[in-house]
């Protein structure tokens, strides 16, 4: 959803993948290497990594390893054609949003960007991603609409997609409360 520059006071789609990247995913690597330890990750070691054992690294690390040409990535279980298509036609036929992983936007984004030959269908996915974005954006604006001044309630939205409403409800939600507040006074 795009939003003039005014109301661009939230974090960047950039800044989520940075936070996005410290998730674990599955890597099959190409090469031997000792346990390791990092001094700024709050998880500690990963490793040892023993081609053709699949190991748990944080994606930032499976980016680079795959950019070196020295892993193949394990997609997610919900990055597959057949989850995302089952999920799109939910999101089209109910009410509510689907239940998808919270940081679904930005892990589906690096991974495609980065190790689309790992994954299976990868136009198929970045089409299916696509319309389900649409689907969502479309009733998360539908939600918009019927604002009320107490509340919203828009369950299993994912990151991005906050971070999308965030400034226009912020500033809907405070002049909602000034009108309630202060009733316009009868002729």
């Amino acid at each position: 959803m795009a939003l003039p520059d005014s109301l661009r006071v939230s974090v960047t789609p950039a800044e989520f993948e940075l936070i996005a990247c410290q998730q674990l995913i599955e890597i099959v690597p190409l090469i031997s290497m000792e346990r390791t330890a990092f001094i700024s990750d709050y998880q500690g070691a990963y490793g040892p990594l023993r081609p053709p054992q699949k190991a748990t690294v944080p994606i930032w690390m499976a980016v680079n390893l795959k950019a070196k040409k020295r892993c193949h990535i394990v997609a997610p279980p919900w990055l597959n054609v057949d989850f995302l298509q089952d999920r799109l036609n939910k999101e089209t036929s109910q009410r509510g949003f689907s239940d998808l992983p919270f940081r679904f936007v930005e892990i589906s984004k690096v991974l495609l960007d980065v190790a689309s030959d790992d994954l299976e269908s990868p136009d198929k996915l970045r089409y299916l991603l696509k319309d389900l974005r649409e689907a969502r954006q479309a009733k998360s604006r539908e939600g918009l609409q019927t604002l009320d001044h107490s509340e919203l309630s828009l369950p299993n939205l994912c990151s991005m997609e906050i971070n999308e409403i965030r400034p226009f409800f912020v500033q809907s939600m405070h002049l909602l409360t000034q009108l309630v507040r202060e009733p316009t006074a009868a002729p």
